[in-house]
């Protein structure tokens, strides 16, 4: 399947918060990165450089988008060496201006003494993840960096193993990131990260929020999944990327039902009356 030319900001967004996102590349300048300080959620900073040499250190089965500040011929010269060499490339149109002027999140580029957009992260937490250790990973997967591995070890081993693998730890006391008076490590991350104001993003913390400490009172959802992340507990037991796997799938389908379908209702759509029915008589 071929990819189009060029990108849509809005349809880009939606594309990221899959599992089956495209690649992301930032090819803006380096200097301009820099003083930046932000990023497009999930980008892999590169250096425009040579096109076919960028194209070493890219998985060729998934779809490219190449973005620069204004989608003029940096994005341009990087994605048409792309697709001469076979991959599914395109540009984001009008690059970066455009994603800020519709409106979409950037994402902070440093918090706590680390980059992204580099080289791929490590993160580490305590062993038997449920909710907010599975609702960190996902939102990091997603928005921050989709190349990130996930750790899980004894919480007593956290801090250090944390130090022997260069690994960001969290949800940990101690922690670069953790829970904060009533709010959670995930509130934490989206705060930390500049992502605290979009609006699903928010709303999806409160039901995370109020599921991981026992306040089911806080969105109708958090009962629901406080019982679906315990289930998934129940079901997997010791393997923590299993939980993962499976409770990625939920949480793709919380922030897609915030996004999309707050107000649609279990009878839509409308049931089509039966051919009897229809006619008038049997």
């Amino acid at each position: 399947m071929s990819a189009p030319f060029s990108t849509e900001a809005p349809a880009l967004f939606a594309a990221l918060m899959s599992p089956e996102a495209p690649v992301l590349i930032d090819v803006r300048r380096r200097e301009l990165v820099l003083d930046s300080g932000r990023i497009l959620p999930a980008a892999r900073v590169m250096d425009h450089g040579d096109g076919p040499a960028l194209a070493a250190g890219l998985d060729r089965a998934r779809p490219v988008v190449v973005a620069c500040a204004h989608g003029h011929n940096r994005s341009q010269r990087v994605a048409a060496h792309l697709r001469e060499a076979g991959f599914r490339a395109s540009t984001l149109a009008g690059g970066y201006d455009a994603w800020i002027e519709a409106g979409l999140p950037l994402v902070n580029r440093a918090a706590s003494g680390f980059a992204l957009g580099d080289a791929p992260t490590i993160w580490i937490t305590r062993r038997r993840p449920k909710i907010d250790r599975v609702a960190c990973p996902w939102l990091i997967a997603r928005l921050l960096d989709p190349r990130a591995r996930f750790l899980f070890v004894e919480p007593d081993q956290v801090l250090a193993v944390a130090e022997a693998e260069g690994a960001i730890a969290y949800d940990l006391p101690g922690a670069p990131f953790e829970h904060d008076g009533e709010l959670c490590t995930f509130d934490t991350l989206l705060r930390a990260f500049g992502l605290a104001g979009d609006p699903h993003l928010a709303a999806l913390a409160r039901i995370v929020r109020g599921a991981d400490t026992d306040r089911l009172d806080l969105a109708p959802q958090c009962a629901g999944l406080l019982a679906v992340a315990l289930g998934l507990s129940a079901r997997f037991g010791d393997d923590d990327h299993a939980v993962l796997r499976h409770g990625f799938v939920v949480y793709d389908a919380l922030h897609a039902w915030l996004r999309e379908a707050r107000d649609e209702r279990h009878h839509w759509p409308r049931a089509v009356p039966l051919a009897a029915d229809a006619g008038g008589s049997r």
